[in-house]
């Protein structure tokens, strides 16, 4: 197998945004550092950030298509984020001292009939992703090429909201991964389980507008509605765009 990583993304807020990464150090038994650190909870939700909680209680694109639109940029030095949208204007905040300004703008996104943004919460375990063990999740480029073959359009791999790109392999070769260990730049990873997807793969990363319904272009063209893998760290170390992946067993 000759792969390698092409993109890394972190999402700061969970379903509001991504930001591309130049670089990123995994630590053992943990999130990618800051992916996922902040999330929505939406109206009639009590969750307060403590613990790890389902991604039922929150905000989501699968609701709102127009969240897959976001862009977010985190300043790691002072704590601000930016979050761009094209139908709203930027924002620059801070989640600890300001976070109602982040509500107010996220407010106005979305349909009328989609739960509204209650508060914004830190995740104080670790970031909040959508399983309920500390994941990270590979993207592969061939299945990610297959797909967009399928529909007869090109699509952007943002639109799987993942963390590693990996081009370099067969389309799912993926999935013959689980329960194997690979190298990942210095980093060691256990490949764990297939993300099941939602309907916010069927929205436009560009418009916020759902273009094609993706879980039946999945299922119709390989009976399943996975995409990409979860992966925890077994053994902490610094990934970059152009860094080979190893089968290591």
């Amino acid at each position: 197998m000759t792969a390698q990583v092409t993109h890394i993304w972190r999402h700061p807020i969970k379903a509001h945004g991504r930001e591309r990464l130049q670089s990123v150090d995994l630590v053992e038994n943990d999130t990618m550092p800051w992916d996922r650190a902040w999330a929505v909870v939406r109206d009639g939700s009590g969750v307060d950030g403590a613990a790890w909680t389902a991604c039922g209680h929150f905000s989501r694109a699968a609701r709102n298509p127009a969240l897959q639109a976001i862009e977010a940029r985190l300043d790691d030095a002072t704590g601000d984020i930016t979050v761009s949208h094209p139908d709203r204007p930027s924002l620059t905040f801070n989640p600890e001292k300001n976070p109602d300004r982040f509500i107010s703008w996220a407010a106005g996104l979305g349909p009328q009939d989609a739960p509204g943004p209650a508060r914004l919460v830190r995740s104080r375990e670790r970031g909040m992703t959508d399983t309920p063990f500390p994941s990270l999740s590979l993207l592969n480029a061939a299945s990610h090429r297959a797909v967009a073959q399928k529909l007869g359009q090109d699509i952007a791999p943002t639109r799987w909201r993942g963390n590693f790109l990996i081009d370099g392999l067969s389309p799912w070769e993926e999935f013959e991964w689980i329960g194997r260990r690979l190298r990942i730049g210095t980093a060691v990873l256990t490949v764990r389980e297939r993300i099941g997807r939602c309907q916010a793969t069927s929205a436009n990363v560009t418009t916020g507008q759902r273009d094609t319904d993706m879980l039946r272009v999945l299922d119709g063209g390989w009976g399943h509605t996975d995409f990409g893998v979860y992966a925890t760290v077994d053994t902490g170390g610094r990934v970059k765009p152009g860094d080979c992946v190893e089968l290591l067993s």
